[in-house]
């Protein structure tokens, strides 16, 4: 019985660890996605072009990845990560987690062609993976995770 309730309880904490793992990294990608300002391109924008697209195309899934993109706007990423609650929410250990951006100019903007992202969104991300899991871990292990979790989602923390 006791064996039981310890494979319980740390399945648990594996499945909470990369729940945590998953929305830190969705909060940093999301975040630091540059919002599109067109007084410092050197071409005039489309007719009504409004900055936001990017953030708003980050896509979350669990077993394949996501394909196509999404025709929304979200300047300050809240929608984005708000969509992506229930699947960080369903997401296991031993799941594959894709996060991606399929826009045709994502590509660029992780070589640097923003002013705003000159490092990009996924690099600088996981240059910072390994705190990332660590705090995450640390957080199951003291309690602190299941408390950002009943906060929600719908706020991201740089």
């Amino acid at each position: 019985m006791q064996i039981a309730e310890f494979i319980a309880k740390t399945k648990a904490s594996q499945d909470l660890a990369v729940r945590a793992i998953t929305m830190k990294i969705d909060n940093k990608l999301v975040g630091r996605s540059p919002v599109g300002d067109a007084k410092f391109w050197k071409h005039k924008p489309p007719t009504g072009y409004t900055g936001g697209r990017f953030r708003a195309n980050w896509q979350l899934s669990i077993g394949s990845p996501s394909a196509g993109v999404r025709e929304l706007i979200d300047k300050d990423g809240s929608a984005t990560i708000a969509a992506h609650g229930s699947t960080i929410s369903a997401a296991k250990a031993g799941d594959v987690i894709f996060l991606v951006n399929n826009l045709p100019y994502a590509k660029r903007i992780e070589e640097g062609w923003s002013r705003q992202a000159p490092v990009g969104v996924v690099a600088l991300t996981v240059v910072e993976f390994r705190t990332i899991v660590d705090d995450a871990v640390n957080g199951v292990r003291n309690g602190t995770t299941a408390s950002e979790f009943a906060q929600g989602y719908s706020t991201y923390k740089l």
